[in-house]
């Protein structure tokens, strides 16, 4: 699997054993090896230099649109896998609204088997709850499931009738897999683009209600508990969502949530001149929906930090911001945010962030990954907690520059990847 690696003086954390220790990490054959206070170098070792770094488990975001196939002109594997390299995560979970969508064994292994010719990081597909994302007829989970895929969403999309999503819910416990659902009504949210309230009025923009997202979280929370499936939230906007999962939670009820950093890091605000960079569904709420996100993901309501990934051309975003695209351009950035808006600010501890994209998701999706430990495969992110930079999109390695972050400067710096045991990216001094 390639040359050893020698990780010296970093501190090591693993939510998921507790360990936060200083301690040098040896890497050979694609696995770590050692894990010692000291490990004297051999002959032919590469030496990383981590001391003032974090070594933790390689990031796992759960909530990545990759684009390929069918749109390579926002995204193709090859940019979207080396801005995930570039953001510290070593696996994806892609999302299926491709063209075509990925609702077949064939498009579940395509994407597997690009990921793994481009070989930057791991990709796991979700495969689609309904053929072409229509939310009418169950795609064949089973076969899905036997292709690799992790999961189940029509994401981009809810299933606006709740039989099929009975179904679909029911059918998803036969194999253990998520699904993981975007909550909106259709018909509350119909020709919205933005949170519903004062704003949205001032700019005579028609706006979606916090109940939209509410109301089918309210929805997908009784299908859970009727089915016993596994229900996972995606990108929770509202205080509303979040009290309904806690709740849902204190019942025993199986659900997990997700939010991204958008929501915890910016307010309906950002959209006020029109910004179509920070128009994003479900929108951006307002300062009391911030802060709920916040302490949500304080007191574990809110599972996991995920980045919602979804690159766009500049044709997709300088257009008159009722025909804007929707998304952020967000693997990058999405770790300076979360120690920037969360962890500087005392919302959690570096490693309480840490676990919401490691131990939190790997549970979640019932894989192998997301922790450090003798033997285990050698998925590894080294960087600086204290480290700042300015975000320049010009600079992503992703085709997608649509972030409103443009400009922010944010503290914590990705110094290397290593995925398999191989150095994927590293930060070049000078």
């Amino acid at each position: 699997m390639g040359d050893s690696i020698l990780i010296k003086g970093g501190m090591v954390i693993d939510p998921k054993s507790g360990l936060e220790e200083k301690l040098d990490v040896l890497i050979s054959d694609g696995r770590i090896a050692r894990m010692e206070k000291e490990i004297t170098p051999s002959e032919g070792w590469r030496l990383v230099d981590a001391s003032s770094h974090i070594v933790a488990p390689g990031l796992i975001d759960m909530h990545v649109h990759l684009r390929e196939p069918g749109e390579e002109e926002k995204e193709t594997m090859e940019s979207g896998l080396m801005a995930a390299a570039r953001g510290g995560i070593t696996t994806l979970c892609s999302m299926p609204n491709t063209d075509p969508v990925a609702d077949n064994p064939i498009i579940i292994r395509y994407v597997k088997w690009r990921a793994e010719e481009v070989g930057l990081v791991e990709v796991l597909p979700v495969g689609a709850i309904t053929k072409g994302l229509k939310g009418e007829e169950i795609s064949e989970i089973g076969s899905l499931v036997a292709a690799g895929a992790v999961a189940i969403s029509d994401d981009g999309r809810p299933v606006m009738n709740s039989e099929v999503m009975r179904r679909a819910m029911e059918y998803s416990t036969m194999f253990g897999i998520p699904v993981i659902s975007h909550c909106e009504d259709l018909f509350l949210s119909a020709g919205g683009h933005m949170n519903e309230g004062p704003l949205s009025t001032s700019l005579g923009v028609k706006g979606i209600p916090s109940e939209a997202e509410e109301i089918m979280v309210a929805r997908d929370i009784l299908l859970a508990k009727l089915t016993g499936a596994k229900l996972h939230i995606a990108h929770v906007s509202t205080a509303g969502s979040v009290a309904l999962i806690r709740m849902a939670k204190d019942m025993g009820i199986k659900v997990t949530a997700e939010t991204a950093p958008h929501y915890f890091s910016l307010t309906e605000d950002a959209v006020s001149q029109y910004n179509t960079m920070a128009k994003v569904n479900p929108p951006l709420r307002g300062e009391e929906d911030l802060e709920a996100i916040r302490k949500g993901l304080a007191d574990g309501t809110i599972d996991v930090v995920a980045s919602d990934h979804a690159p766009h051309s500049m044709l997709d975003k300088d257009v008159d911001f009722e025909r804007a695209a929707s998304g952020i351009s967000g693997l990058e950035t999405c770790l300076g945010l979360l120690i920037t808006s969360l962890v500087d600010k005392g919302v959690l501890t570096l490693k309480e962030a840490i676990a919401k994209m490691t131990c939190n998701p790997a549970s979640i999706l019932n894989i192998d990954r997301g922790a450090i430990g003798v033997g285990k495969r050698a998925d590894i992110v080294v960087f600086d907690p204290n480290a700042s930079w300015i975000v320049d999109p010009s600079r992503f390695a992703s085709k997608g520059k649509n972030t409103p972050f443009s400009g922010w400067r944010l503290k914590g710096k990705v110094k290397m990847t290593i995925f398999k045991g191989r150095i994927v990216w590293e930060e070049k001094v000078g």
